[in-house]
This record gives structure tokens, C-alpha cells and sequence, in this order.
């Protein structure tokens, strides 16, 4: 009788040294007491396929995908979930037994969760919401704000190009606005979302002018080194409703942990703790 083989998954970026995923899913695999691994793997664009079609020969049942291959991944697999096509991009693949690579995107659900767990009392029908940013993070936060029910979505992004291509993916209920205009929106917005990253370590700061944030609305930063950052500050300030970043990594983490292992892990003090070691 052969042993049983031990479940290896991953997260393939590049680089990858900076990911706190092996930190999330190595306290996961140590607490539940699981068998497993979770490794980083620096990969050149050049060589995703070939890894990605290798890696279940050797054990692994899935991986997380990071930038830059998150297009290309979803391109490479050979099944790809409704809210991974309607994002663009995948960021979890599941490596199935009968040799097929199904791929995922959980940063919408990871973001929503963060905000349901950190801001219960969140109303996404409450009015407007306002998303900084027009990349790959914002085309999720876009999808999953629309599917829990915003209104509508003001959208600026330092190139208007991407929010109007963004925009004529996602429909009427998309409003882009110049840049230069971004803090005259925050008093029409009941929901702020930052997903560029101005305000991030090593980044320029977010310089869009916060005085027109209304008391009350929810303002969320998908940056979370450090993880307060000016926006998040000023908005506590102005009597803002804050969640911070971090949390979005931990949810976007729990599908795959599950798919993977088999056991939904559990979030608490300790797992956030870990992450900010």
C-alpha cells in the first residue's frame, strides 16, 4: 500500500520574496495540524505554463497566482469560474485529479468578508461608492460591489483610459471622473475604496483631498504596509467608518485553504497577529 502523498500548494509571482501567503497558510497548516506545505515560487512569465502543468506531478494541489501572471493563469487553465472571467484574472487554481487546472478569483469575496466582518453594520445600498484606482485589484472590488448591491460606482484613475475601458466592461452603473476631480466626489460617496498604491511603503502618497468625506461613510484601503495609512487616518479623523487591507488578504486566502486541505480555516486575533509579525 502506498503512502499517503502530502498536499503541497503555493503562490507563483515575481517576485515573491515580499508575500506574507506562505506566513497565512504555513500558521493555518500548523494550528489545524495538517500535513501540508505552502511555498513561494518566483516564476518568469516565460515559464508559468510549463510550471503550472508540472507542479500536480509533483504533488501540489493548487496554488495562489499574484502579479504579473494573474491574466495569464486564467488563460492558461482550462476551467475558469463566472467571477474569474468577468474580473479578468485569477488568483487561485484549484489542480483537479483528473489533470485539469480550474481557475478562481477570491478578491472580491475576500474583500467583501473583510467588510462585513470589520464594518457589520455596512450598508452597500446606502448611497454611491467611490473607488480610487482602475487595475487588476480595482476590476474585483468593482465586480463584488455591484453583486452586493452599490448603486453606483464613481471611478477615477490617474489614466482615464483604464477606468473608461473598465467602465465598458461593467455598464451604466460605472461613472468615470477625472482624477483632478476625485475629492470633490468623497461627499456624494457612502463607500471609499483605495485600490492603487499611493500610501503603500516605498510608494507616493495618496494625494487626493479628503475634506469632503462624509461622517459615517465606510473607507477602506486595500494597502495594508503600513497598515494605517494617511487615508484610513484622516478618515477615523473625520469620524469615517475604517477597515484596513490586511483583512482582505486573510479572506481571499480561506476558499483555496479549503479546496486544497479540506478543513475552512478559522480567523481570528491570532492569524492577523501572525501576518503583522
Amino acid at each position: 500500500m502506498t503512502a499517503e502523498r502530502i498536499p503541497l500548494a503555493g503562490v507563483i509571482g515575481s517576485p515573491i520574496a515580499h508575500s506574507k501567503s506562505p506566513l497565512l497558510h504555513g500558521h493555518w497548516l500548523k494550528t489545524l495540524g495538517i500535513k501540508g506545505h505552502y511555498i513561494p515560487m518566483d516564476v518568469a512569465p516565460e515559464n508559468l505554463e510549463t510550471v503550472l502543468r508540472a507542479l500536480p506531478l509533483a504533488g501540489f494541489v493548487g496554488v495562489n497566482i499574484t502579479v504579473p501572471h494573474k491574466l495569464a493563469a486564467m488563460e492558461i487553465a482550462d476551467l475558469v469560474t463566472d467571477r474569474a472571467t468577468l474580473i479578468g484574472a485569477a488568483n487561485t487554481l484549484i489542480f483537479r485529479e483528473d489533470g485539469k487546472i480550474h481557475a478562481d478569483n477570491t478578491d472580491g469575496y475576500g474583500f467583501i468578508e473583510n467588510l462585513r466582518q470589520n464594518a457589520p453594520d455596512w450598508d452597500p445600498k446606502a448611497g454611491p461608492a467611490v473607488v480610487l484606482g482602475a487595475g487588476g485589484a480595482a476590476r474585483a472590488i468593482v465586480a463584488s460591489l455591484l453583486d452586493a448591491g452599490v448603486p453606483q460606482i464613481l471611478l477615477t484613475n490617474r489614466t482615464r483610459m483604464r477606468a473608461e475601458s473598465l467602465q465598458s466592461d461593467f455598464g451604466a452603473k460605472i461613472k468615470v471622473i477625472d482624477w483632478i476631480q476625485a475629492g470633490n466626489i468623497l461627499e456624494d460617496a457612502a463607500t471609499v475604496v483605495n485600490t492603487t498604491s499611493l500610501g503603500m511603503m516605498g510608494k507616493p502618497e495618496l494625494r487626493v483631498p479628503l475634506d469632503g468625506l462624509r461622517k459615517g461613510a465606510l473607507v477602506t484601503d486595500l494597502v495594508y504596509n503600513p497598515l494605517q495609512t494617511r487615508l484610513l487616518r484622516e478618515a477615523t479623523e473625520m469620524g469615517c467608518v475604517t477597515v484596513d487591507g490586511l483583512g482582505m488578504l486573510i479572506h481571499q486566502a480561506v476558499p483555496g485553504f479549503e479546496r486544497w486541505f479540506g478543513t475552512r480555516p478559522t480567523i481570528d486575533a491570532e492569524t492577523r497577529a501572525v501576518l503583522l509579525r
